[in-house]
C-alpha cells in the first residue's frame, strides 16, 4: 500500500482535538485523583491549565505536558507535523520555552504498513526541529486505530508563567490564528468538495505557536492559554476564572480560515460541536445560526488566546508586526456579568 493511497481519517471515528473528552465528563474523571500536596507544584490538575508547573529552585520551573489523538488529516506526514506542533504548544501557553519531546504512539499494524508510522515520525521530527527540540524517545503499542502525540518539557523563569485565569477587568482580548479547523476536517473526512481549502487549514494547523514564548516575558500579558478542543467559546469561559469577570466578543473580529464560513453556513460541522455548547451554551449571550458552529468549533493547534492591558496595546501589536505574525483583537474582558460571554 502507497502513501499516497492511505487516507488515515478512514481509520477513525473522531480525529485532532475534537477526540478531548467533555469537561464536564472530564471533571467527574479526576474528581477521585488525589493530588500530592506540595509547594513545588505550581499548577497541576486541579486548574483547568494548558500544562503541569513544577518549581525546580528559587526561580527556574519544569513545564510538563502531554497530548495526542487520532488523525485529524489523511497524510501520515501532514499528520505527524500537527500533533507534534499541537503538543508542544502546551508549553508556548503557559509562556516557556520547549527542551525535549518524547512520542506517544499506537498504530493498527495489521491494516496500515508500519512504514506510514514512521511518515508521521518524520513529520513530527521536522516539527521538533522547528521548535529547537529533539525527539529523544517515545513508547509505541499496538491499537485498533492510529493515535500520534508527544510528551513535552519546557522551562520557564518562576516569575513568567502564564495561566489561563489571571486577567484583569477591560484586558483586551486577542487571538493569534483562525479557528474553524474542526469544520475544515469534517469536510475533508466527508470527502466533501473542499479541496481547495485545505492549504491553508495545514499550514494553520502545523505552525508552531512559537510567540508564546516572547509573550511569557511581557507583564502587561495578564493571562494566556491556546485555542483547542472545547473551541473558542469553550476557552474563552476558562478565562473568566468561574465568574469572576465576563468577556465580550466582536464577531465581526473573530479571524475564520479560508472556507469555513461557506461550509458552517451549510451546516457541516463535527459532532463535537454541539457537545461543546451542551457544556457551556447556557453561559453565553448572543450566539446565531451558524455562529455557535464557529466559534464551539474543537480546534487542533489552535491559536494563542491571551490578555493584555490596554494601555500597552500598541508595543503588542508591533511586537508582532516586527516577527510577522497575525493578531486579531477579537474583544476586552469586563466585570463580571450574568452571562460569562457576549457576542456582539
Amino acid at each position: 500500500m502507497e502513501n499516497n493511497e492511505i487516507k488515515l481519517t478512514e481509520f477513525t471515528k473522531g480525529g485532532g482535538c475534537g477526540c478531548k473528552i467533555p469537561p464536564g465528563e472530564l471533571k467527574e474523571l479526576l474528581k477521585d485523583v488525589v493530588v500530592m500536596d506540595s509547594e513545588l507544584l505550581l499548577v497541576g490538575n486541579s486548574k483547568t491549565d494548558d500544562a503541569a508547573v513544577y518549581a525546580l529552585n528559587d526561580s527556574l520551573c519544569l513545564i510538563s505536558t502531554c497530548d495526542f489523538f487520532t488523525p485529524i488529516v489523511d497524510s501520515p506526514y501532514d499528520f505527524g507535523r500537527i500533533a507534534a506542533a499541537n503538543a508542544i504548544s502546551d508549553v508556548y501557553a503557559m509562556g516557556g520555552k520547549p527542551i525535549l519531546a518524547l512520542s506517544i504512539l499506537a498504530w493498527p499494524t495489521s491494516v496500515l504498513p508500519i512504514h506510514i508510522a514512521s511518515e508521521v515520525l518524520k513529520g513530527a521530527t521536522e516539527i521538533c526541529k522547528l521548535a529547537g527540540i529533539t525527539l529523544a524517545g517515545g513508547h509505541s503499542i499496538e491499537n485498533k486505530e492510529p493515535i500520534f502525540g508527544l510528551a513535552i518539557n519546557g522551562i520557564i523563569d518562576k516569575n513568567k508563567i502564564k495561566r489561563n485565569n489571571t486577567a484583569h477587568e477591560n484586558d483586551l482580548i486577542f487571538l493569534t490564528k483562525p479557528i474553524g479547523s474542526g469544520i475544515l476536517a469534517t469536510a475533508l473526512k466527508r470527502g466533501l468538495d473542499s479541496a481547495h481549502f485545505m492549504d491553508d487549514f495545514i499550514t494553520s494547523s502545523c505552525a508552531l505557536n512559537l510567540m508564546g514564548e516572547k509573550l511569557g516575558g511581557i507583564e502587561a500579558v495578564s493571562a494566556m492559554t491556546d485555542v483547542t478542543g472545547f473551541g473558542l467559546l469553550g476557552h474563552l469561559i476558562e478565562m473568566t476564572d468561574k465568574g469572576r469577570i465576563s468577556a465580550t466578543i466582536n464577531y465581526q473580529n473573530v479571524p475564520l480560515l479560508k472556507g469555513v464560513k461557506e461550509l458552517s453556513e451549510a451546516w457541516v460541522y463535527p459532532d463535537n460541536t454541539m457537545r461543546n455548547w451542551k457544556m457551556y451554551g447556557e453561559k453565553v449571550l448572543g450566539i446565531e445560526g451558524s455562529t455557535l458552529l464557529t466559534m464551539c468549533d474543537p480546534q487542533t493547534n489552535g491559536g494563542l488566546l491571551f490578555s493584555v492591558d490596554p494601555t500597552k496595546k500598541n508595543e503588542i501589536i508591533a511586537l508582532f508586526e516586527m516577527e510577522k505574525i497575525p493578531l486579531f483583537e477579537i474583544g476586552q474582558f469586563t466585570e463580571a456579568k450574568d452571562m460569562a460571554i457576549s457576542i456582539e
